[in-house]
């Protein structure tokens, strides 16, 4: 979603800011623009498309200011052009925003109807004429922002500058993330830490509700009352995190390939390697007293909960209900008193997934969440936080977050199978030693690639493709349907095998691609009487097997991608990636953006 920087310093901002902007371009944005005060005057440089777009224009028009505000947009209300990038001017106010103003045509109607005059088709330019009508009656600019902030329905993230007062912005939050950065003599505003990396690593994180003035010296926090609240400053490990390609094509890539450090860093966060014993989790309920689970995420997370749904009712014996989070926020879902929520977001800000959170906490039900943000607003308003150490993933599709997710995930359901009485000792060591092998297992998958490039230009000439698994490889047929969407923008659709015949096997033609996810596992056979079925239409298979798997077939394949020996409980993690390659490859040949595809954002902080 869109990204948020501002500076109070004390040398010319702009380029600072055009950096910091840099580090939010895994968001997702279609404009970016810059604002100053310059020579006592508000001054702006806007670009539709990349920020080298911005850059160009700022090398040859440049700014001046020793304050300024900065936005990456991701078009919301209106097309993504020029006249619509952020910072928008309503006479003496500069603003930037993330969110959706839900009452911004109300509010417009009620300024036009007393002379004021909009030029974009954004909601975001309300926000700024009401301000400057409050200005206009005499309010100072602190006071103005106030007033109009309590004027505004939905969710937002603001930063706003005046001319006329060089050592003030004033940063509001209601929904999307906002961060203060304490500088010596300087002060930042972020949408997140990564943001603030090159200028400090000491952050303060507003909470809903709150906005604040921030000054060189400092800054003030008030919530909606203008009462003033104190929020803990903590050192973020975010910062500590370099955005780099490093020798890779894509972030993407990068981040694929860094999936056998990362899952090993997060097993050995929750499982004793050399004891094989499951440990490490800060529960906030005891899995023996509850009854049930309910599991809400979005997107690939809500995929990585699927896979665990298979594993915490299988290896722990626990029912667990599952919702895409923005269905579950307003099903209003029973919850008995013996239950638990799971929440899973790679950022810890989902919007869905954070207003599903806060359902449940009404209900008093107790909360824990898998993120990969530790200091984001889901961990924070959780009763117990279950981090991933993937680091930030900088590419909008996921891959090494979804694999940490799973590895959480594995780890939990044996915890839960612990507590519930259900897994000897015995059973606990080897599925253990299962998990540690995982990073293994993920490196040799790895080795694939090539292989995987050489079938991914079969697809690149297609435009329909379906995926099929059963049992855990059901939820990887879904990501993998997704992913190839995601990237290369070829319409994709996953499917539990068992429902071929309930449907779709009415598109199996001779030109229809069929990618078969099937381990040789206990359900290996009843998956190969699909592919017969998909053979016996012309359909083209592409089979993710191994060894033994890719023996006992005896269907002919287009292409089979042999995978390493891989125990059961263990191949969804591993089984990920494959799925990643192809997707990541198929849009490489066929040139479309992998890492900042159109239309999508990194993180959904409005509705």
């Amino acid at each position: 979603m869109c990204g948020i920087v501002g500076i109070v310093g004390h040398t010319p901002v702009a380029p600072l800011i055009v950096d910091a902007l840099k580090r939010l371009e895994y968001r997702g944005y279609d404009s970016a623009g810059v604002a100053t005060i310059e020579h006592g005057a508000l001054a702006r440089r806007r670009a539709e498309g990349k920020l080298v777009n911005l850059e160009k224009r700022l090398a040859e028009e440049p700014l001046g200011g020793l304050i300024g505000i900065g936005h990456t947009r991701w078009a919301t209300h209106g097309v993504p052009n020029e006249t619509n990038a952020h910072p928008h001017f309503a006479d003496d106010v500069a603003i930037v925003h993330n969110g959706i103003i839900e009452n911004f045509a109300e509010l417009r109607d009620e300024l036009s109807s007393v002379g004021f005059v909009f030029t974009s088709q954004t909601d975001t330019e309300v926000v700024a004429h009401l301000i400057a009508r409050e200005l206009r009656g005499g309010a100072s600019p602190q006071e103005a922002a106030y007033r109009s902030l309590q004027r505004l329905r939905g969710a937002f993230a603001l930063a706003i500058m005046f001319r006329g007062d060089e050592d003030l912005i004033v940063g509001a939050r209601n929904g999307p993330p906002l961060a203060v950065g304490h500088g010596e003599g300087e002060m930042y505003l972020g949408s997140d830490a990564i943001a603030l990396a090159p200028f400090t690593d000491s952050i303060t994180y507003l909470e809903d509700g709150d906005w604040v003035v921030v000054r060189r010296e400092g800054m003030q926090i008030f919530d909606m009352d203008a009462k003033p609240v104190s929020r803990m400053r903590q050192q973020s490990v975010g910062t500590s995190f370099l955005v780099d390609k490093g020798n890779h094509r894509h972030f993407m890539e990068k981040e694929i390939h860094e999936q056998p450090e990362v899952i090993s860093h997060t097993l050995a966060n929750y499982l004793d390697f050399a004891a094989g014993r499951v440990g490490g989790f800060d529960l906030p309920f005891d899995f023996a007293a509850i009854e049930r689970l309910a599991i809400s995420a979005c997107g690939t997370a809500y995929l990585a909960g699927l896979v665990g749904k298979y594993w915490l009712e299988r290896y722990a014996r626990l029912p667990v209900d599952i919702d895409i989070a923005s269905e579950f926020r307003y099903r209003e879902m029973p919850l008995p008193k013996a239950s638990a929520a799971l929440f899973i977001s790679q950022s810890g800000e989902t919007a869905d997934t954070l207003a599903s959170l806060r359902y449940c906490r009404g209900e008093g039900v107790p909360i824990s969440a898998i993120v990969n943000v530790r200091e984001s607003t889901i961990a924070r308003e959780s009763d117990g936080v279950f981090p991933t150490l993937a680091g930030p993933e900088i590419g909008v599709a996921s891959t090494k977050a979804f694999t940490c997710q799973l590895s959480v995930l594995a780890a939990l359901a044996l915890k839960a199978a612990k507590a519930r009485g259900v897994l000897s000792a015995e059973r606990e060591q080897e599925l253990v030693r299962q998990l540690s092998e995982a990073p293994r297992y993920a490196a040799q998958a790895l080795k694939l690639s090539e292989r995987i490039e050489t079938v991914a230009r079969e697809l690149s000439h297609v435009r329909h493709v379906l995926y099929l698994g059963r049992d855990t490889s059901y939820p990887l047929a879904l990501e993998g349907a997704l992913k190839l969407k995601e990237i290369s923008y070829i319409h994709a659709e996953g499917y539990a095998a068992g429902e071929l015949k309930h449907g779709p096997i009415a598109l199996i033609d001779e030109q229809m691609p069929v990618i078969v996810i099937a381990p040789h596992d206990r359900i290996f056979e009843k998956t190969v009487s699909n592919m017969q079925e998909v053979a016996a239409r012309g359909g083209r298979i592409i089979l993710i097997t191994d060894r033994q798997g890719a023996e006992k077939a005896t269907v002919k394949t287009l292409e089979t991608i042999v995978m390493p020996d891989v125990p059961e409980f263990v191949a969804p993690i591993v089984y990920a990636l494959p799925v990643q390659m192809l997707a990541y490859h198929t849009a490489v040949i066929m040139g479309t953006d992998v890492d900042q595809p159109r239309n999508l954002a990194k993180s959904v902080t409005v509705e």
